[in-house]
């Protein structure tokens, strides 16, 4: 069912309920310039009432996820965007490139190679790659990372005739066994560096690497490397499902206005997203979700 996209006034905000610190922001608004909504913050939103939601609320880009936009047709997504006037930040996600099994690592290598020609039919700023866990039953943690350069090798090159850019996304170590070998920028920085900058770049992502004591010297060392910037906040106590477990911007412990501020001193110009995976904002109104999402970016970002 396609929920109604509504941008009336504003209502107390997500998930909290607390009253609305400040009006909300809305279109022609300079301050939401760079924001970005990743989809998956409004989960519930299908392609079409996430594109009509961000030209409701004034936000001039979106985040994509391949099974809404596949649902709808990858052509016809890339027509509904670019028809509205919005960029498209990032295509999540490609990767779970770990797999020691010769046929599910073909498998993986082929979605992957899809997710990139769909990246470069939405015209998206990168394709995320969450390069994926342990494979079941190992604990062979160096092999696990060194799949990943390897299938990194062999995408690579397709990525470039494309004319998309990977962005290796490193994930919180909660994650480390079941989504992500990556755990830290530096690690992720290890890997993009042995290929082009315009093929393979890095995500940051404040709920994932806000916590690292490297965090500064590492987005220095990013520069021209940082790929997408994400923003979600850091929440205690963190929900029983840790993959639902991402705050509303605000809700949490992070400094998010310093995190963009490193990025923006490590050479970062592009747009940022604000991905919250979060059962109560996932059940709320996407549009008030929204709306909370653009009265905290300019409360607690800019």
């Amino acid at each position: 069912m396609t929920e109604t996209v509504n941008s009336a006034a504003p209502e107390p905000d997500v998930p909290s309920g607390r009253p609305a610190a400040m009006p909300t922001p809305g279109p022609g608004d300079p301050r939401l310039r760079r924001l970005s909504l990743n989809q998956k913050t409004t989960e519930r939103w299908g392609v079409q009432d996430a594109v009509a939601g961000c030209v409701a609320a004034g936000v001039e880009a979106i985040g994509l996820w391949r099974e809404p936009v596949q649902e709808y047709g990858v052509k016809a997504s890339a027509k509904l965007v670019a028809d509205a006037g919005l960029r498209v930040s990032s295509l999540c996600r490609g990767g779970f490139l770990t797999a020691p099994d010769p046929d599910a690592w073909q498998r993986a290598l082929a979605d992957n190679r899809r997710a990139i020609d769909e990246a470069a039919e939405l015209g998206a700023g990168c394709l995320v790659l969450v390069v994926g866990g342990l494979p079941p039953g190992s604990r062979d943690l160096p092999a696990a990372r060194a799949r990943v350069a390897e299938a990194l090798d062999l995408l690579v090159p397709h990525a470039l005739a494309r004319n998309v850019r990977l962005a290796l996304e490193p994930m919180h170590p909660i994650y480390t066994a079941d989504r992500g070998v990556l755990a830290t920028l530096g690690e992720a920085l290890d890997l993009a560096e042995r290929f082009p900058a315009a093929a393979v770049g890095v995500v940051a992502d404040s709920f994932h690497v806000w916590w690292d004591p490297q965090l500064p010297a590492q987005l220095a060392r990013a520069g021209q490397r940082i790929a997408s910037v994400q923003l979600a906040d850091w929440i205690t106590p963190l929900p029983p499902d840790a993959l639902l477990s991402r705050g509303m911007l605000g809700d949490g412990h992070i400094d998010l206005r310093g995190f963009v501020a490193l990025a923006d001193e490590a050479g970062y110009t592009g747009d940022i997203e604000v991905e919250i995976f979060n059962a109560d904002v996932w059940a709320a109104d996407g549009a008030r979700t929204l709306a909370t999402v653009c009265r905290r970016w300019v409360e607690y970002v800019i």
